[in-house]
């Protein structure tokens, strides 16, 4: 429908004859170029709501921006009001928007990361190098953590990841053109079935193991959420289940808690049993689609997925890939459903929950990736296989992300309970050269900070949270006596303060007015904790209620530092 013209007529009031105003444009105009352009990039694709934020990426692909005739003419085609493509295209960090008047944007973008890993290792100083020296046609921003702390610092070309990163190596890179993902080498397809996978999803769907089975092996083996709720995978199951159908599925991909990179190991590594341990979820629970939301930092894993998906055989339910755009509130599963649906990520108010109230309105399962690539192994070799795993009274394994300075950073499988000291020694070959264990995050940005001498600390679900910390994801940052953790702890606020989504007082204004708190020489840390506090107790979701987890760890752990700063 064209949008060039309206005709308006005024209201009639008592005693007026009936008038004409005159006709005048209404709205925001859409250039027929841009019309085109739209017409031709969504091609046969349905012009549905939920495929706002996809269709968003395939602007900013081709053009690298997403300009205001863009906006306006995607709006017009997909039938909605401009404001609502508006508020979503700028809610999310990867879409970037030209509004009118303008200049364009170069047509490359390199990013740095400066989440805590990079900057200890060099993210600020290569980020100032590259803006200083990129040419005309680059453009150099900051990005928060991209998922590659074992290889910090990282800088992002395009979608090409620099390792590792120098100014000259990752210059190179950009004049090269090298700016694809790189996709390494993987168990494809073939290689997982001649391995035995699919078997047991065939098992399941014939009716050789019942689906009471497969939930009483979870419920035995006492796997839980492994993004970092720890909820029990069996119950949460059962409990979607027992909701009346249609349901849905949906997998959080959105691993962006600083410091967290396992997923992405997984994916990259052995992505079919992720995919049957999906496809397991989703006859339990008779979903009839499932959708695979996957940060937009992971293009090698996306890429691998789709590739793959396309050689499953015939039958089971819809698998639907969906893409992340950077927002680190969309690991919260109430905002990843939002985005699913082509919104904001904002959380929702719970009670209902989303296994009650879900994607779309519907009954819905959510489960982490690498939750749902350790179902088939569970399954397969007995609950008791898993439980006989662990350390000091605690069961089964753990994907603990390590970075920072250790010899060998890296993902380490180990068993659950291993202490921060033993993880260092027998899986990351001890400490870097030069460096003194100091301090450690035991479950990522929000899990807090703790000293070495508490270093004997199991680190599982339920042990860390009597002192203020908790496991989440099992991203463990290693610093030394080299570094800060006044200028950790800022460093991660300032994280929070960028992602938090707004939607609330306590969480938009506290990360705020803390990161400003925190970069005087001396800490208030009366207010500071009465800040805390707040945040705590009103945020909506878990971003503002554990935000502060690593300034009160902080204040209570390393009074040295603060002696230091008071004289």
């Amino acid at each position: 429908m064209s949008h060039d013209v309206h005709e308006v007529r005024s209201f009639e009031h008592p005693g007026e004859g009936r008038k004409r105003a005159k006709a005048t444009p209404k709205g925001r105009q859409v250039d027929p170029t841009a019309a085109h352009e739209i017409e031709q990039l969504l091609g046969d694709r349905p012009r549905r709501r939920d495929l706002l934020i996809e269709y968003l990426h395939l602007i900013q692909d081709k053009y690298h921006q997403i300009s205001a005739a863009h906006l306006a003419a995607l709006a017009d085609e997909m039938k909605l009001a401009f404001a609502e493509v508006f508020e979503t295209a700028t809610f999310y960090a990867h879409f970037d928007i030209v509004k009118e008047g303008e200049p364009d944007i170069a047509p490359l973008t390199i990013r740095v990361c400066d989440s805590l890993t990079c900057e200890m290792l060099g993210g600020g100083q290569l980020l100032q190098d590259l803006q200083r020296s990129a040419g005309p046609g680059i453009r150099v921003v900051r990005a928060p953590c991209v998922g590659l702390c074992d290889a910090a610092p990282v800088a992002e070309v395009g979608h090409h990841f620099v390792h590792q990163a120098t100014a000259a190596e990752v210059l190179a890179t950009a004049a090269r053109g090298d700016v694809h993902a790189h996709i390494p080498a993987y168990v494809d397809y073939d290689a997982y079935v001649q391995d035995g996978g699919y078997k047991l999803l065939e098992r399941l769907r014939s009716g050789a193991v019942s689906k009471d089975d497969i939930l009483r092996l979870l419920e035995d083996s006492s796997l839980r959420g492994l993004g970092g709720a720890g909820f029990p995978t069996g119950r949460k199951w059962r409990a979607v289940l027992g909701e009346p159908g249609p349901r849905l599925m949906a997998v959080n991909g959105d691993e962006g808690e600083p410091g967290t990179f396992k997923d992405r190991v997984y994916l990259n590594n052995d992505p079919h049993r992720f995919i049957e341990g999906t496809l397991i979820g989703a006859h339990i629970v008779e979903a009839s689609d499932v959708y695979i939301y996957i940060r937009d930092e992971y293009p090698a894993a996306r890429e691998i997925l789709e590739r793959e998906i396309a050689k499953l055989p015939p039958g089971g339910p819809t698998l639907h890939m969906r893409r992340g755009a950077g927002a680190y509130i969309c690991g919260e599963e109430s905002s990843l459903l939002e985005s699913i649906e082509g919104k904001r990520g904002l959380p929702r108010h719970k009670p209902p929950y989303p296994f009650q109230v879900g994607l779309f309105g519907l009954p819905t399962l959510i489960n982490n990736v690498e939750t749902l690539w350790w179902v088939r192994d569970i399954v397969e070799k007995g609950a008791d296989w898993w439980k006989g795993h662990g350390r000091h009274e605690r069961h089964g394994l753990r994907s603990f992300s390590v970075s920072g300075r250790v010899k060998n950073p890296g993902m380490k499988l180990a068993p659950s309970g291993i202490t921060v000291r033993e993880l260092i020694d027998e899986y990351c070959g001890g400490m870097a050269d030069g460096h003194t264990f100091y301090a450690y995050l035991p479950g990522g940005a929000s899990g807090g900070i703790l000293p070495a001498s508490m270093d004997d600390i199991p680190l599982d679900f339920g042990t860390l949270e009597k002192y203020g910390c908790f496991i989440g994801s099992a991203a463990i940052v290693i610093l030394s006596q080299k570094d800060s953790v006044r200028a950790a702890a800022l460093n991660l606020m300032k994280f929070f303060e960028d992602e938090s989504c707004g939607q609330c007082t306590p969480c938009r204004v506290g990360t705020q007015k803390a990161a400003l708190l925190m970069q005087k020489p001396v800490w208030n840390r009366a207010l500071l904790e009465e800040l805390s506090q707040a945040m705590r107790d009103a945020s909506i979701c878990g971003l503002g209620q554990a935000a502060s987890n690593p300034l009160t760890t902080v204040i209570k752990y390393f009074p040295d530092e603060f002696k230091e700063a008071a004289e």
